[in-house]
């Protein structure tokens, strides 16, 4: 898939740029959640599908830059941060893109019922944890500073800021989790055991977008640190 612009173009001095706008795409793919399972519970089957492709392209256009990344970034890089560093983040953000897709695909061919008991506390969920990787791609847009600054100064300060709000908002999705997880388990009997299953795991799958949102921050904390 080709971009309005050449990979060279977007690496120009450095391979921040393109590593930011990858962590764009992936936080659109987990943005797409809520308005995916809100229609998922008002069975608008057909508009859940709408927003499975928009992920679906979103999370195509994310892995094609990610192979260029690859490809294009220098072997040695004249910058306080290592190629493996960046190869790190950039892996961690691409999870966060392939677990919406793959969320949403499980749900959308299964014609998955949220049951009726655990509806808001799950878009509640999902709200939770679209803010994560919201505020993990706020740490990672702060990237460019942080080296403009040579990694000293307010700025780390400010991002290491950053890095504890996303801490913190990851634990409010383990407790929500926790939450969605107890209720479900009092229900369970009365629900089919494959569709129970399936429902453990769509939640297992969410909570685990948080948790590698979290990654990126602690992989970008790492950087600081050295």
């Amino acid at each position: 898939m080709a971009f309005s612009n050449p990979i060279s173009d977007l690496f120009g001095k450095s391979p921040i740029k393109p590593l930011q706008e990858h962590m764009s795409l992936v936080v659109r793919c987990s943005s797409q959640l809520e308005p995916f399972f809100t229609a998922c519970i008002a069975s608008e089957w057909d508009l859940a599908s709408d927003i499975f492709d928009s992920i679906s392209e979103d999370e195509d256009r994310a892995d094609e830059l990610k192979k260029q990344f690859r490809l294009n970034m220098p072997k040695n890089l004249f910058m306080p941060v290592s190629r493996a560093d960046l190869l790190g983040i950039l892996g961690h953000q691409d999870n966060i893109a392939n677990l919406a897709k793959d969320i949403c695909g499980i749900v959308l061919g299964r014609q998955m019922d949220i049951p009726k008991s655990l509806q808001s506390d799950f878009i509640g969920f999902i709200k939770s944890t679209i803010q994560a990787s919201e505020q993990a791609l706020k740490a990672i847009n702060e990237l460019d500073e942080l080296l403009e600054t040579g990694f000293a100064g307010q700025e780390v300060k400010f991002v290491q800021k950053l890095i504890k709000e996303l801490d913190a908002k990851e634990q409010k999705v383990d407790k929500k989790e926790r939450k969605l997880r107890l209720n479900l388990f009092k229900i369970e009997n009365d629900l089919p055991p494959i569709h129970v299953m399936f429902l453990y795991n769509i939640i297992d799958n969410i909570g685990e977008i948080a948790d590698t949102a979290e990654n990126v921050g602690n992989r970008l904390e790492l950087l600081i640190a050295k």
